[in-house]
């Protein structure tokens, strides 16, 4: 089943994003990436940068964690963790550079430059720079051909790429590849390789080292697009195996600076420098380490112990985070100039939020009336909801639909608040709408501390405007496949409200990738989208797809800005916090650099100093 599964989890540890779905966008028209929003708050993190000194090649960085990646495959991972895990050895058409200030701006990677755009802004060329091989035997140059190969088995029917809904049908040609792909045999390898080999994409063509998209219309956010999983080149060997498969994982060929030399799954993976690898055609990576190794079985407050003992054997995290207690600490430790180990970095995200269960047939169908969301909206505190998930330093209020730096987000001069605290007005709707003596069921993860705090807190809030609030809790594993993703089970009111999350697949002119998924309607909903209320408005619908075929970046921010306005007047869901992700990592560790896209810092462009 193809599913798109960014839902967010805010998990044990403050902000702790470990399975964020791969939030990797940048903007090709350059949106800052650190620093403060125009309105003066703290919008996109601090980082104590530890850049003293000159950068020296050698050593192992050793990166400590808790978890895996979700695939060992240069085409379907769509976690952060998993784009984490590929850092070292996948190269893509274009990348995130480990550059303060434009770590959320799409740079070349194996292309040589930014597309070529023609055709009224539909069609979009790049081409592959020379130099750049896989490592076979011998090494062998990376191809055009092999960008198309990557687009092409993205969609495969074995594990498919989770973000195809955002350009499924963009690509003219591709969701009726998509289509018929979905019906060959996802346990063949053979059956896997006929249709990719005997099947084209209309809109995708090949010349020389160049590789052509021709999209349906016009789409500003295409360059950011490019530098997603699916359109990474791959290696014809990966043929031989399923995608997404065991044996595949063990079976890795490397086009960046280091190659998988073991992979352990849920143990470790160890990073060897790859010799097919030339600096002189790779503009991303430095690769000063020799190499990584990653051990994924420690936890968070053994990890964090261990970083601060600047041992070699504790370099950096890999998905564990600074626990809960740490960061006020070590946050302030990094104002006062006495700490540069310490970052807070921005996610772009909503997460968590809380959404509304429109066809929940409770309470005689309340919820699907606009006013009784309106008032639950009213009844609800967001500064407390801040206190539960660490304070002012771990995230910003979010108050509509697009955290800032996201075109068209209305976070000046003010910021766009349309259901500030307001328990007296929330009281007056609820009796005038028939919604005197709600009973609610909630639905949440009590794995995650900081949301079980705020669900607490909402009950409490609730309850001081006659609604009553039942708790329900599920296990990471069954919140989103049993629940959120199953429309019967919306739809027989087995949930009223849920704490989810959303973070957008790239950054900057990212818009699309939170409206299209969670908010245009029929089109959207489970298990296809993540629409997980079933919100539907033809209007706000319509100005979804306008927003997505705007010619310019001005012309769509208008547009976006109509649309979070069109939506939160309807309120389907409650928008709580940007967050921010907290890391720490040993401090002969230099060059540490923030990427959201991975939510970590870069592996491939640290050096390291004498531990000690």
């Amino acid at each position: 089943m193809r599913k798109r599964t960014r839902g967010v989890a805010a998990a044990a540890g403050l902000a702790a994003l470990a399975l964020v779905a791969a939030a990797c966008g940048g903007s090709s028209g350059g949106t800052t990436s650190s620093g403060n929003s125009s309105s003066g708050s703290q919008t996109f993190g601090l980082q104590g940068l530890n850049s003293a000194g000159t950068p020296k090649s050698g050593g192992t960085l050793n990166m400590l964690g808790q978890g895996d990646v979700d695939f060992m495959d240069p085409n379907v991972s769509y976690y952060s963790i998993g784009y984490l895990g590929q850092r070292p050895w996948i190269r893509g058409l274009y990348a995130y550079p480990a550059i303060p200030g434009k770590v959320t701006t799409v740079a070349p990677d194996l292309a040589t430059a930014l597309p070529v755009i023609s055709n009224g802004g539909k069609t979009y060329s790049v081409t592959i720079r020379t130099g750049a091989m896989w490592d076979t035997s011998p090494p062998r140059q990376v191809t055009a051909a092999d960008a198309l190969l990557g687009l092409k088995r993205s969609c495969n029917p074995t594990q498919p790429f989770g973000g195809l809904p955002d350009f499924e049908a963009l690509i003219v040609g591709y969701q009726q590849f998509c289509t018929g792909f979905a019906k060959v045999s996802s346990t063949s390898v053979s059956a896997e390789k006929k249709y990719i080999d005997t099947h084209q994409v209309s809109g995708v063509k090949v010349s020389g080292q160049t590789i052509t998209f021709t999209l349906v219309h016009p789409a500003t956010y295409f360059p950011d697009m490019l530098q997603l999983d699916a359109f990474n080149p791959a290696p014809v060997e990966v043929l031989n195996y399923l995608p997404g498969s065991g044996a595949e994982g063990q079976h890795t060929i490397a086009d960046g600076p280091y190659k998988v030399t073991s992979y352990v799954p849920a143990r470790s993976i160890t990073y060897a420098r790859n010799p097919a690898w030339k600096a002189s055609s790779d503009p991303i990576r430095k690769a000063y380490v020799n190499a990584i190794k990653v051990t994924e079985t420690g936890n968070e407050p053994a990890v964090q112990q261990q970083l601060q003992t600047n041992t070699a054997a504790a370099s950096m995290e890999f998905d564990a985070f600074p626990p809960v207690g740490a960061d006020p600490g070590l946050y302030q430790q990094m104002k006062q100039g006495l700490t540069h180990n310490f970052n807070l970095g921005s996610t772009y995200s909503t997460n968590p939020y809380l959404v509304f269960n429109t066809v929940s047939p409770n309470n005689g169908g309340a919820l699907k009336k606009v006013a009784i969301r309106q008032a639950l909206s009213y009844a609800l505190n967001r500064a407390p909801l801040l206190t539960d998930n660490g304070g002012p330093t771990q995230g910003v209020a979010l108050t509509h639909v697009l955290p800032a730096g996201t075109n068209g987000a209305q976070d000046v001069p003010a910021g766009y608040n349309p259901y500030p605290y307001n328990p007296t007005k929330a009281k007056q709707l609820l009796a005038a709408n028939g919604g005197k003596s709600l009973n609610l069921t909630l639905l949440y993860r009590p794995s995650s501390t900081v949301g079980t705090k705020m669900v607490q807190t909402m009950q409490s809030e609730l309850s001081s405007v006659g609604v009553k609030v039942k708790l329900l809790t599920a296990t990471p594993s069954d919140f989103y496949v049993k629940y959120l993703l199953v429309p019967s089970v919306a739809k027989r009111g087995v949930w009223d409200l849920a704490l989810a999350g959303w973070g957008p697949d790239w950054y900057g002119d990212s818009a699309v990738s939170f409206f299209s998924p969670l908010f245009s309607g029929p089109a959207a909903y489970p298990p296809v989208g993540s629409n997980f209320g079933f919100y539907n408005n033809p209007a706000t619908t319509a100005l979804i797809a306008n927003g997505a075929k705007a010619a310019t970046t001005s012309q769509a921010a208008t547009i976006w800005a109509q649309a979070d306005q069109a939506v939160m007047k309807d309120a389907p869901f409650y928008p709580i916090v940007n967050p921010n992700q907290p890391l720490y990592h040993a401090s002969y560790v230099h060059n540490a650099v923030y990427l959201p896209a991975i939510q970590q810092f870069d592996p491939t462009n640290v050096w390291l100093s004498s531990p000690g």
